[in-house]
């Protein structure tokens, strides 16, 4: 009886460890969760404190050109989740963030794969081409087609 309970409470100071450093080895991957920041930078608290300011202004940026270039040319949620990653180096939060979008992602892209849903796809954008090509033939049947430099004044 003294192994098993001896067993039973190794068991339990390392769940609890686990716990206690944010680390998940057999039921989620949340290893490695925190500050990644050099460990002299950790050591001392107002220099790890300028550290992650530091890393929240330059991810603030990167995410704020990300929103600009969504209107504007540019690959605008590239970089809005490059921004989000500089701030997954220094922040739990946004790592969180950042694995969501990943496991979503990942999720919408075996869904895209499925033949069926691949079909489906397939058949609404043939449909909606077709619908588009209806409209645009009786639209020229019923007013024709003048090109813009042939336009007379009234």
């Amino acid at each position: 009886m003294n192994t098993g309970s001896n067993e039973s409470g190794e068991v339990a100071m390392a769940v609890d460890e686990t716990r206690a450093n944010g680390v998940r080895s057999e039921r989620g991957s949340e290893e490695g969760l925190g500050s990644r920041a050099p460990e002299f930078v950790k050591a001392r608290r107002v220099l790890h404190l300028s550290w992650q300011v530091g890393v929240f202004i330059v991810g603030l940026a990167v995410v704020v050109a990300g929103i600009i270039m969504l209107p504007l040319p540019g690959p605008g949620w590239v970089v809005i989740f490059g921004g989000m990653a500089i701030w997954a180096t220094e922040f739990v939060w946004a790592q969180l963030v950042l694995r969501w979008t990943k496991r979503k992602v990942t999720e919408a892209a075996q869904r895209a794969l499925d033949p069926r849903v691949r079909r489906r796809n397939i058949i609404l954008t043939v449909t909606g081409l077709v619908i588009v090509g209806v409209l645009a033939g009786i639209y020229l049947w019923k007013f024709g087609f003048v090109m813009p430099w042939k336009i007379k004044d009234q």
